[in-house]
């Protein structure tokens, strides 16, 4: 089982690593055509925010609610009841979701003073973030329903269509920055429009695939559905407790509303490239793991469950301690490499850099989040996350408060920076957090070989941080070579860091079959 956990692992990582490139490609277009000022500022703020309810309502609290209860019929229901609910659930959710999508296009001024009150002060900016929101806001009902359906295709091993889905998003904006907005009057609402198309062909992507597995919902509404209303009871809570980490960005994205412009995006880049390890790997894993635990939990198979965790921990201290070290090592490089071109200046580059080391120092906290979270959702219990949560969102207020404040009014260069200093802390406060309940609640003991895998890991990361450390040299390096030149290095630093890496690892002793040998009955 564990092989097929890491099968599964490796394909979702592997369809998000074609988005993520994409993306990449997606935000070089962007940054050459638009930079960091203005309008990018506004139409970050105007994705934020159906991107923010997206995730905490579509894929964040209702797949968390949804995916154990559609696992457990799975499990233990024939297929027409499982028909059944994938019906209410899809008539419960769509009505409920055009109501929220009407209120949030009347709502659209009030969204952006909510979500960026310092663009007040500047009513052009202001106006256009607005008609940004207008054209972006009904994406949180084509992706969730999209969120609906692939976590139907989850549930039954099809996890390759759903990772995949997101490369429509990054094909549709590239060309909607590059052939639509020459054509419109303000060329920034060709983003915006980009994303309401992306979101329509998303979902109609999933389609033919739910017909294959004769699960194609056909919409009613619930009058009184068991499962429907369980779910709906577990969704209450998980709004907060899947938020939490989008909370914290949002509260970022208010105080950075105040900050010099360019902050917003400054901010957005360097989360970008932050992202790419932690959706290539640590959103897969937790993808993967949640569905195989609420399985064991639904057949009542601890030492399944528990094994499950394990595995997932493991794998995580291999491949995303690595990754937050390489990350931070490099932070000038890759931005230097992927964004400094066109319109994103010299300014841009430091600006985004700073944001991204203290980025880099929290990838191993947002990642175990997304793996310790599960184990409470797969259980069904939705509560107890929201209680950590509500401490790491207070925690992230009161860092921002002691870090980003004084150092703007300092006067001090990158105090952006702040922001994700503190959104990273936060994250290994609320990590840490449900990891002591997950003990607590007798559901996780950690497997034999944690010592020697914990001294392994920590020689190879030595060894590697400190060759890219003395190798890569300073941002003006990198700065005034060309784009080729730029390149070749970074894939250069990227292969030589990788090679140091595994070969420590196997000087130390490290074998694959230290993560296989973790059995998952």
């Amino acid at each position: 089982m564990s092989r097929a956990l890491f099968k599964a692992t490796s394909l979702v990582g592997g369809m998000t690593l074609i988005s993520r490139i994409l993306g990449f490609a997606r935000d070089m277009v962007l940054a050459r055509y638009f930079g960091a000022g203005t309008v990018m500022d506004a139409f970050f703020v105007a994705f934020k925010i159906p991107n923010f309810m997206r995730r905490t309502f579509g894929e964040g609290a209702f797949s968390l609610a949804f995916v154990p209860v559609i696992s457990e019929y799975k499990t233990t229901r024939e297929h027409h009841e499982v028909q059944e609910l994938a019906d209410r659930v899809a008539g419960t959710l769509g009505l409920v979701l055009v109501g929220i999508t009407v209120i949030g296009v009347i709502a659209a001024p009030v969204l952006v003073w909510i979500f960026a009150p310092g663009f007040s002060v500047n009513q052009s900016k202001y106006d256009l973030t607005v008609a940004m929101v207008r054209v972006t806001f009904p994406y949180l009902m084509f992706i969730s329903l999209t969120a609906f359906a692939g976590g139907i295709l989850n549930t039954y091993g099809k996890f390759g269509v759903p990772a995949f889905t997101p490369v429509i998003l990054n094909i549709v904006m590239i060309a909607a920055a590059i052939w639509l907005a020459p054509h419109l009057a303000n060329p920034g609402m060709a983003l915006a429009w980009g994303v309401f198309i992306a979101g329509v062909l998303q979902l109609l992507f999933q389609v033919p695939y739910l017909f294959r597995l004769n699960l194609m919902p056909r919409p009613r509404f619930s009058e009184g559905h068991e499962a429907v209303k369980r779910i709906m009871k577990l969704m209450l809570p998980a709004l907060f407790g899947s938020s939490v980490s989008q909370i914290n960005l949002v509260v970022d994205t208010v105080i950075a509303s105040f900050l010099a412009t360019g902050s917003i995006s400054w901010l957005y880049y360097s989360d970008r490239l932050m992202e790419f390890p932690l959706g290539v790997f640590s959103i897969a894993l937790g993808t993967v793991i949640l569905p195989n635990m609420a399985q064991h939990f639904a057949a009542k198979s601890d030492a399944g469950f528990s094994a499950t965790l394990d595995w997932a921990l493991r794998l995580t201290a291999v491949v995303v301690v690595p990754a937050a070290i390489g990350l931070l090592c490099m932070s000038g490089p890759l931005l230097v490499t992927l964004f400094h071109y066109g319109q994103f200046n010299t300014q841009d580059a430091r600006m985004a850099t700073a944001s991204l080391s203290a980025y880099a120092f929290g990838l191993l906290g947002f990642t175990l989040v997304k793996v310790f979270a599960p184990g409470f959702y797969a259980r069904q219990d939705t509560r107890t996350p929201v209680k950590i949560g509500v401490i790491s969102v207070i925690a992230n207020i009161v860092l921002n408060i002691m870090i980003t404040i004084p150092w703007a009014m300092s006067g001090a260069s990158a105090p952006h920076a702040g922001l994700a200093l503190a959104t990273s802390l936060a994250a290994f406060i609320n990590a840490g957090l449900l990891y002591r309940g997950l003990r607590r609640l007798g559901v996780y003991t950690p497997a034999p070989g944690w010592q020697p895998l914990f001294w392994r890991v920590l020689i190879a990361n030595l060894v590697m941080g400190g060759i890219l450390w003395l190798g890569v040299g300073n941002l003006d390096v990198w700065l005034g070579r060309d784009a080729v030149h730029r390149g070749l290095w970074l894939a250069f630093w990227i292969m030589t860091a990788m090679l140091v890496y595994f070969l420590m690892l196997y000087i130390c002793g490290f074998r694959l079959r230290h993560l296989r040998r973790v059995q998952v009955t």
